[in-house]
């Protein structure tokens, strides 16, 4: 399952997070898969795709992070699965 990832930097410090990422790597736990992520112009957010079947690795994740991120964690389907979905609802 995918799940798009809203990271917040606390107090907006980004340098944190990337000189743990330097030091430590991304923390992800075997089974949770890193798909792709963007940067706010301004570091105040950074938003990512995250590929799991088990929930509770994300949640491993997040207490890796949790001291320096808040986060926001959505489960989302990619749009041409959802396309697919809709064609094949009945008509009403």
């Amino acid at each position: 399952m995918l799940f798009m990832v809203i990271e917040r930097f606390k107090n907006r410090d980004a340098r944190a997070v990337y000189r743990r990422f330097r030091e430590r790597g991304r923390g992800a736990p075997e089974g949770l898969t890193y798909v792709g992520s963007w940067i706010e112009a301004n570091f105040d957010r950074c938003f990512q795709i995250m590929e799991c079947a088990d929930a509770r690795l994300l949640q491993e994740w997040v207490a890796f992070w949790g001291d320096l991120i808040e986060f926001e964690i959505v489960p989302v389907v990619a749009s041409a699965e959802t396309r697919e979905v809709v064609d094949n609802l009945p008509n009403a």
